[in-house]
């Protein structure tokens, strides 16, 4: 594994209005070994788990920004020292570290919300997951479709005409189904508490050979259908195994290490709200430990659903009693060629990944095999003995 440093700063770990908004994120301490909630202050961090077992207890409140802004907690360290611990490859495992912001959340992903990456997923599909092909393919599709479906709403009169028309020339595709169609595609991206935060390494199958970020903004919504948050977010897939089939989706995006979210959530409140999140842009930096550099962008202006209609089509026919995060989806599809002409973008071991947005600050992860990452240990059965061992089940509300 490349061991080289991901230069985690407090600086682009916060946004960039700082301490402006209610900020809160989860720290494993070693002092208890387990995860803390913990809020984001001026003079440090802040371990609020006495008072907010988990993140889930926290969010389902009536007002959540308003509980963490009254709350005291013990001081755990300054911000600098933990963003510090957090590079995995450099981590002091007595002191703090951030995780992702989540805990009993479900994990959901929206896909096909943007117009460009509905496109380039009907090009994996044309080719077969090769990306050999996927130049050829592009040009053919792109001739036929367009480029800009972002006019079409979904659903609308408009989307089915352009479905018909689709389906007579023989280029209609599932991924057009759920990106102009009614219906919005939504999945389990990954387990209950599988997700890594910040400093992490995130993981790729060491089989893939045509993989990607997706740079996202991940919505924190409570056991009400509430959204009360937002985060960041890194969809990692496996562009070669979904564009094989569509029914190899789950083996494409949910391996070990394969959701990061992060750096922390940050709560709706007067500074951040749900209007906000629709005009974030998010970028992408990818350093290649070969010098390589991919830039991206995945602006939220563009989005082709409303982020509550997403929500509410997840809720529709399900309870969530613990709440979920929600991807939201990408606009960015990387193109841009890495070894060789032609032969498009994939992730090396080693690559340094930061997604960074001015209100929702920066995740950073560093890329490895899903098969030599970190393995997921701490499961929900550790996660309540340790809640227990620290008399924090009695509070309920879990």
């Amino acid at each position: 594994m490349n061991s080289h440093s991901l230069r985690l700063s407090a600086e682009r770990f916060l946004p960039d209005d700082g301490y402006a908004g209610t900020l809160v994120a989860r720290v494993w301490r070693p002092a208890v070994q387990g995860p803390c909630v913990v809020a984001l202050r001026e003079h440090g961090v802040y371990d609020l788990t006495a008072e907010f077992p988990t993140v889930s207890t926290l969010l389902d409140l009536p007002e959540p920004a308003r509980a963490v802004r009254e709350a005291t907690g013990e001081r755990l360290g300054s911000l600098e020292e933990i963003v510090a611990n957090s590079d995995e490859s450099r981590r002091d495992a007595a002191r703090p570290f951030f995780l992702a912001p989540c805990d009993l959340q479900v994990v959901k992903a929206a896909g096909v919300t943007f117009a460009t990456s509905l496109i380039e997923r009907v090009i994996e599909e044309q080719a077969d997951g090769d990306p050999g092909k996927a130049q050829e393919v592009r040009a053919r599709v792109v001739a036929q479709i367009g480029t800009d479906l972002s006019a079409v709403k979904p659903g609308s009169a408009q989307a089915m005409r352009l479905k018909a028309l689709l389906q007579e020339q023989g280029l209609w595709s599932q991924y057009l189904e759920v990106g102009i169609g009614p219906d919005a595609e939504v999945f389990s991206k990954a387990p209950v508490l599988s997700s890594v935060g910040t400093g992490a390494d995130i993981g790729i199958r060491s089989d893939s050979t045509w993989n990607n970020p997706e740079p996202e903004i991940v919505l924190a919504v409570n056991s009400r259908g509430g959204i009360v948050g937002a985060a960041l977010g890194n969809d990692v897939n496996l562009r070669d195994l979904e564009g094989r089939s569509a029914l190899l989706l789950s083996k494409a995006k949910d391996n070990n290490a394969s959701c990061a979210i992060g750096p922390f959530i940050r709560l709706f409140d007067a500074s951040f709200g749900l209007h906000d999140v629709r005009r974030e842009r998010v970028d992408l930096r990818v350093d290649g430990p070969e010098g390589f550099v991919l830039e991206g962008l995945n602006s939220m202006e563009f989005i082709s659903r409303e982020p509550q209609d997403i929500v509410d089509q997840t809720i529709a026919a399900h309870q969530y009693p613990d709440g979920f995060m929600l991807f939201l989806g990408t606009l960015f599809a990387p193109t841009q060629d890495r070894d060789a002409p032609g032969a498009g973008f994939t992730h090396k071991v080693g690559d340094r990944v930061s997604i960074r947005s001015a209100r929702l600050g920066e995740l950073c992860n560093r890329v490895a095999h899903s098969e030599s990452a970190a393995p997921w240990t701490f499961g929900l059965r550790a996660f309540m003995a340790n809640l227990a061992q620290r008399g924090l089940l009695a509070k309920g509300g879990l």
